[in-house]
């Protein structure tokens, strides 16, 4: 059974699918999760503090889903490809994700608020972590990077205790700064194909981008790494 602070969230999504922000009313996100309005207010605060909180869980939901994708049993390139597939479905269907992964913001949606200054903190320990605000999009992009390489790493290293040096045929390991390239164009070749729509799945470029050689062994992932702060 949902929580009073996920239900009201749950609420307040179903209620922007159907209005913009400016005229959502938080009586109405109350009594569409079933509580009262003063239990609203308990757990945000405000309708600013809402707004974060909302971008927060769809941050973690997205992030949730990538490790879910992560811990399947499949080839390195197989999970980079399901989670850029998965991660255009979603974000098309989740017009807040699409803007925390994009940072294209619509008058629609909540403006994306800076990390609140005030002097009195929420009691509610979720509530302070929202307040801190999402991460935003390049290091949203780099969570995923990082544990895309971490967890594609950690495999190959059990592989190799496993088998005790001998791999399958076909398969490769990767250095950790090669990893941690092919692991990012995976995600921006996701998000590249959610802005601006192919004619097919981005699956097929995603495989061979974190496939096919590399003229130039890379120095570096194109990013800068994730912030801890932002990791969970």
């Amino acid at each position: 059974m949902p929580t009073a602070r996920e239900a009201l969230l749950r609420s307040a999504l179903a209620a922007l699918a159907e209005l913009p922000w400016s005229a959502i009313r938080m009586v109405d996100v109350a009594s569409g999760a079933g509580v009262s309005r003063q239990t609203l207010y308990n757990e945000f605060g405000s309708k600013d503090g809402l707004a974060r909180a909302l971008m927060r869980w769809e941050t973690d939901r997205y992030l949730h889903g990538v490790e879910r994708l992560l811990g399947e049993r499949a080839a390195a390139a197989d999970r980079l490809v399901a989670i850029a597939e998965w991660t255009v479905g979603e974000a098309r269907a989740r017009p807040l994700l699409r803007a925390l992964l994009t940072g294209c913001w619509g008058e629609w949606l909540p403006a994306p608020p800076p990390a609140r200054e005030a002097t009195v903190t929420s009691t509610v320990p979720a509530q302070r972590r929202a307040d801190a605000g999402p991460p935003g999009t390049a290091a949203l992009v780099a969570l995923v990077r990082d544990r895309s390489a971490a967890a594609l790493r950690q495999d190959q290293r059990d592989q190799n205790q496993r088998h005790q040096g001998q791999r399958d045929h076909g398969q490769r390991d990767y250095d950790r700064d090669e990893l941690l390239y092919r692991c990012e164009l995976a995600v921006r070749l996701a998000l590249a194909h959610l802005i601006a729509p192919g004619a097919e799945s981005v699956g097929p470029l995603v495989r061979t981008a974190v496939t096919a050689p590399l003229r130039v062994p890379p120095r570096a992932p194109l990013s800068a790494p994730s912030p801890r702060a932002g990791a969970r």
